[in-house]
Formats: structure tokens, C-alpha cells, sequence
């Protein structure tokens, strides 16, 4: 149950991720959006959850960055 739960988890946030990069190309959002950012940190702490239960470390490395530069592009929105 637990490794369904991670696949569940990790393809909600792969989702989000993918819609974010989808809303970008359609300009529906751009770089200025706080939501573009939001859904990508969204979507990386649902694909580290899932790396807990499924762990590859190069995935992780990335979601970190990705959670990193998530967070740098709203702290730049918010000043």
C-alpha cells in the first residue's frame, strides 16, 4: 500500500511540475506569476515524498534544486 501511495504521490507532483513548464509555453503564466512558482515547489515536495518511498538519488539531488529555486523566485516576488 505504502508503494502505491508513493507512485499516487509522485505523479501528483510530477503533474504539477508539468503543468507549470505547460503553462509557461501557452503563456498562461510567466516568470513574474507566483503560481508558476508555487506549483513548482508544490511539485517537487510531492516527488521528494515520493523518493522516500522509491529512492534514486539523482532524482532527489534535482527535486532539492528545484525546491531551492522554487523558493528563491517567490522570496524575489514577495521583496
Amino acid at each position: 500500500m505504502l508503494d502505491i501511495m508513493g507512485h499516487i504521490i509522485g505523479l501528483v507532483g510530477m503533474g504539477c511540475v508539468v503543468y507549470s513548464f505547460y503553462a509557461i509555453e501557452k503563456k498562461i503564466w510567466n516568470n513574474d506569476n507566483i503560481n508558476y512558482y508555487y506549483t513548482n515547489l508544490v511539485g517537487a515536495i510531492l516527488l521528494i515524498i515520493s523518493l522516500l518511498v522509491n529512492f534514486n538519488l539523482g532524482s532527489f539531488v534535482i527535486e532539492i534544486f528545484w525546491i531551492w529555486i522554487a523558493l528563491k523566485g517567490i522570496w524575489r516576488l514577495k521583496k
